[in-house]
């Protein structure tokens, strides 16, 4: 944590004359995976560097929030910072001020991460077996691009993934987004290209998206399989905002949004329905004050890691009206609220989250969602992140395959089969203490173990409450050279509560969740 604090420290703590002076240059040092000052490896570790493409010193340039020329802002440095390490493909981050040849500048000094991942993830919970077989390229030709190719099988179906992330596709500050998911069950590609607001004090935003397919949705309730439903969708989406008021650590923006969607549902294996064409838009209101800060040892290994104690606040309406395709028991306005309040204090962290929307329409509340969450972190005790969270949430009509699972989403108790918390109603409470073993075991792997206990459950609005709970000890497993360091955890735990199949202690071997 020390560490993490001087990283900030150097860079907002610049002198006042040094703030004031115009950026006349910046250096740019790539470290690879091994370099001479930490190669634990010796030959391998050359290899490893030889065989990795490091990433090109333009495209860390163009991630900065700031250019020569420019006037030295601190808080544009702090945020750069945390765009390099948004891109995923570094294991360390810094930047500070120089002098070159009597010249002012800023030096940014980053160390990449192992970027080509054999992908073999596999995770086990009380015998349902989940695989994924392929390769990921987080880096490709050190141009922070992402590509995946993988095969993933479940206990529910399998499916072919291929997949591109790009960073700034034809622009400086454009993301694009493209996949296409080959089900044994339907099939589905999304995209989405665009400007989002990149830095708090981004002027404006601009960002298309979409998704086409026919796919297989299933209903689960109590661990059985209840329902089977194909859907056939085209949906277009255009979103953009313009900031009223911005700042380096405040905003005030303007969203507005628009969706054409062509959706139907009929029984799996029942001729297609007719389509329903449907438009909707609306306007949003976004307030936002940004506070980050810099820790260790909370989700990952031997990084730093951006921590969002933000408050900012949402405020929209859909419109949807009978003239844009909606039936007229279905037409209305929809609202939506998100909200977040975090806080920071020595060695710790906390926060508060609350996401809302539905529909009104004449007859009332059509369909409607709530969830709200707390986490809170301390790492006063040496080598402990003390760590508690609880979540809960409702929904009210909801589309089919849209009600809450908590094996599928990873958000409730680990030690219980595929599908056996699925409704309409949903909560999760858990605790636990993160225990640092080793930071870097043998250059190459952080090891933690994590005591946990945990309670939650999901059930159907006419059911009564369906909760569980485990009490166990977790195995953390981190890859400390990797891009972005992924936990995985091995954990024994003792199933508590009635009323489920399978013994009383289970195996389970998943990634770890972030609750950040």
């Amino acid at each position: 944590m020390a560490g993490a604090a001087a990283v900030m420290l150097a860079a907002l703590a610049a002198a006042p004359a040094a703030r004031a002076q115009t950026i006349d240059t910046i250096v740019v040092v790539n470290r690879n995976i091994f370099d001479s000052q930490d190669n634990t490896l010796g030959f391998l570790g050359r290899l490893a560097d030889a065989l990795h493409v490091r990433t090109r010193a333009w495209v860390i340039r163009r991630t900065l929030l700031f250019d020569q020329g420019d006037r030295y802002d601190s808080a544009r440095v702090v945020e750069s910072g945390r765009a390099l390490r948004g891109l995923g493909v570094f294991r360390d981050v810094s930047l500070d001020t120089t002098r070159v040849d009597g010249r002012f500048g800023v030096r940014v000094t980053t160390a990449d991460g192992w970027s080509l991942r054999p992908q073999g993830d596999f995770s086990s919970s009380a015998g349902s077996i989940s695989w994924s077989a392929g390769l990921v390229e987080k880096n490709l030709l050190g141009t922070a691009n992402e590509v995946t190719g993988l095969y993933q099988r479940t206990p529910d179906r399998s499916d072919w993934e291929g997949a591109l992330h790009a960073p700034a596709f034809l622009a400086r500050r454009a993301v694009l987004d493209l996949g296409l998911l080959d089900l044994s069950d339907g099939s589905v590609g999304y995209w989405d290209y665009g400007v989002p607001f990149y830095e708090t004090a981004a002027p404006w935003a601009l960002v298309g998206s979409g998704e086409a397919g026919t796919t297989r949705v299933l209903t689960f309730r109590d661990g059985a399989l209840a329902d089977s439903t194909r859907r056939r969708a085209l949906v277009l989406a255009l979103s953009g905002g313009r900031a009223l008021k911005a700042g380096d650590e405040a905003y005030t923006r303007l969203i507005w949004f628009a969706q054409l969607r062509r959706e139907d549902f009929t029984a799996y294996g029942a001729p297609a329905a007719p389509d329903s064409l449907t438009f909707a838009a609306g306007l949003g209101l976004s307030l936002g004050r940004t506070r980050y800060q810099v820790a260790e040892h909370l989700d990952k290994f031997a990084r730093h890691e951006d921590v969002d104690v933000s408050r900012r606040l949402y405020l929209g309406l859909w419109a949807a009206p009978r003239g844009f395709g909606y039936a007229p028991g279905r037409a209305g306005v929809g609202p939506e609220i998100q909200a977040q309040w975090g806080t920071a204090w020595s060695r710790g962290f906390a926060w508060l989250r609350l996401d809302a929307d539905g529909m009104l329409t004449a007859a009332g509340l059509d369909s409607g969602r709530v969830e709200a969450a707390m986490t809170a972190m301390s790492q006063r005790l040496p080598r402990q992140t003390l760590v508690f969270h609880a979540e809960g949430g409702a929904a009210t009509n909801v589309a089919p395959g849209t009600e809450f699972d908590l094996w599928q989403d990873l958000d409730g108790p680990r030690a219980f089969a595929a599908h056996t918390f699925t409704g309409t109603r949903r909560y999760w409470v858990v605790a636990e203490d993160r225990f640092l073993v080793d930071d870097n075991f043998l250059g190459l792997v952080g090891v933690g173990l994590a005591p946990f206990i945990e309670w939650g459950g999901a059930w159907y609005g006419n059911e009564r409450p369906r909760a569980a709970g485990d009490l166990g000890l977790a195995l953390r497993l981190g890859a400390t050279r990797s891009t972005r360091g992924e936990v995985t955890e091995v954990s024994i735990a003792d199933r508590l509560g009635a009323g489920f199949a399978g013994g009383r202690w289970a195996l389970v071997v998943q990634q770890a969740v972030d609750l950040r």
